[in-house]
């Protein structure tokens, strides 16, 4: 007996690409495998153009921006970041990759009851997690807080730094806090 997975349409993450800069072409092939929605910022359209991408939609300022055939142009005059978001909430999209250079925390925070939100930037990925949060992980992983967090208890961690951690063997580690959610990284 085989299985075939249907995918269908939004119940892959969306992919918000905000930049290429450092991220390995690898990993974004494993992202792409099940052809998701792809969004791009207008500056880096002509690479991912090149890279022969399936754009759905370009963020741009420029309403008469030339794309190809069939892309959605998502008109912003402030906030990209937001502008996508906003739109992908329109949709009705339940969660989104991003791929950037940098981590903002104000571009996501406003999102995180609404959308499942796994930023990418070169080897780390980034994402929300609640109070309670346990994960296993190997040995000698690293995971990162990004943000300043209160009331911090760990359990299957060892403080490296400020806010790096290192898992104490294999197993599970968790994190408990005081606010509604924080943001962790992990190493790719």
């Amino acid at each position: 007996m085989s299985s075939h997975h249907i995918v269908r349409e939004k119940q892959e993450p969306a992919l918000l690409i905000l930049s290429l800069e450092g991220f390995e072409y690898e990993n974004l092939g494993q992202i792409l495998e099940w052809s998701p929605t792809v969004i791009v910022q207008q500056d880096i359209y002509e690479l991912a153009d090149s890279l022969a991408f399936k754009i759905d939609a370009v963020i741009t300022p420029d309403p008469h921006f030339y794309a190809q055939e069939n892309t959605k142009l998502i008109i912003t005059d402030t906030d990209p970041v937001e502008d996508a978001f906003k739109f992908l909430l329109g949709e009705q999209y339940s969660a989104v990759n991003v791929i950037a250079d940098e981590f903002v925390l104000k571009d996501y925070a406003l999102f995180v009851d609404d959308i499942d939100i796994v930023v990418f930037i070169g080897n780390k990925k980034i994402f929300p997690v609640r109070s309670g949060f346990s994960k296993w992980q190997p040995s000698g992983e690293q995971i990162q807080i990004l943000h300043e967090v209160h009331n911090l208890h760990i359990s299957g961690l060892r403080r490296l730094e400020n806010h790096l951690f290192e898992t104490e063997k294999d197993g599970f580690y968790s994190l408990s806090f005081e606010q509604p959610f924080i943001f962790i990284a992990e190493s790719i």
